[in-house]
């Protein structure tokens, strides 16, 4: 496989693969563009408005297993796709071995696979109802702008990661309980589902410190790039807390108390992880998303069953 040398602003930035012979991506590359990892969180916050509409009801459960793959391989990977292919540049420093940057989906396939994913995206949610299908409308919109200029949120790390957190854990619950209430969700469904999203704003900080330094290069201002590691991993913490503390303090108000210690205790959990993630930002950066944010996705559980019927 020969190699090409891959410009941005009218400099080379390295040499990449250039996937030489290939027509056609694979597969493999194709599911690796869309990235099945990502799709655990949109699927997570589905089901816990699943949950909070207390269960598929009348609709059973083959229309909730269309949703769930509404909020996962669809939705979630055509926000994938997107990324990628405006992201080839960085990708090209950062990790040059995905599939566009590598060539193992070569030529415009990257674009046309997003613009495919996305009618596809669409035409499933318009089966599950109007409230589903602006849910996904605002995620597809969200997902165009975060990376596709003249927009392309993601050169701000303020703007960026809100949007994030909106399309994986706001947007997906919302659809979950529309899916089985049939209707528009309750505010207080839409309260939780808000308030979960603006926490994670600070999963979508540590998510960025992999990229500090192609961010750096590129000119994209993610929090990590822009703030240094420690004021960013504080900033982090300080958001997941706070959006945690704002429900423990609904789930009182409803008269929820069980729901809400339950929710304190992850918290607290949560806060002696964070002590050990200040200590070292950007090494423990990943062992964070894999133990701390796993307790913060556990309260949006508790909270959907708080609010279940």
């Amino acid at each position: 496989m020969s190699d090409q040398v891959v410009k941005h602003g009218g400099s080379a930035i390295g040499l990449v693969p250039s996937g030489a012979g290939r027509v056609w991506p694979s597969p493999s590359a194709v599911l690796e563009l869309l990235k099945p990892i990502t799709w655990f969180a949109p699927i997570w916050a589905f089901g816990c408005g699943v949950v909070c509409a207390g269960g598929p009801g009348a609709r059973g459960w083959a229309v909730v297993g269309i949703g769930a793959v509404l909020s996962g391989p669809l939705a979630c990977g055509t926000s994938q796709a997107v990324n990628d292919w405006y992201d080839r540049h960085v990708d090209a420093i950062n990790e040059p071995n995905r599939p566009i940057p590598s060539g193992r989906v070569p030529g415009q396939w990257g674009f046309g696979i997003a613009v495919g994913w996305t009618i596809l995206t669409a035409a499933v949610a318009l089966l599950l109802g109007t409230p589903v299908a602006i849910a996904a409308a605002i995620g597809l919109v969200l997902a165009w702008i975060y990376s596709a200029p003249p927009i392309r949120l993601k050169r701000n790390g303020w703007w960026s990661n809100l949007a994030v957190g909106l399309s994986y854990e706001g947007l997906p619950w919302f659809a979950g309980a529309a899916v089985c209430l049939r209707a528009m969700p309750s505010a207080s469904v839409i309260l939780v589902a808000l308030i979960y999203s603006l926490g994670a704003h600070g999963i979508m900080t540590l998510n960025d410190f992999k990229s500090i330094e192609g961010d750096r290069q590129m000119g994209l201002a993610s929090l990590p790039a822009k703030l240094g590691p420690d004021r960013a991993c504080r900033l982090a913490c300080v958001t997941m807390a706070a959006a945690q503390v704002a429900i423990v303090v609904l789930l009182l108000a409803w008269r929820m108390p069980i729901h809400a210690c339950l929710v304190v205790a992850l918290l607290t959990a949560q806060l002696a992880l964070m002590l050990r993630l200040l200590d070292d930002p950007r090494g423990r950066a990943p062992w964070y998303n894999a133990t701390g944010t796993t307790l913060y996705v556990l309260g949006m559980l508790v909270t959907a069953f708080a609010l279940a019927p």
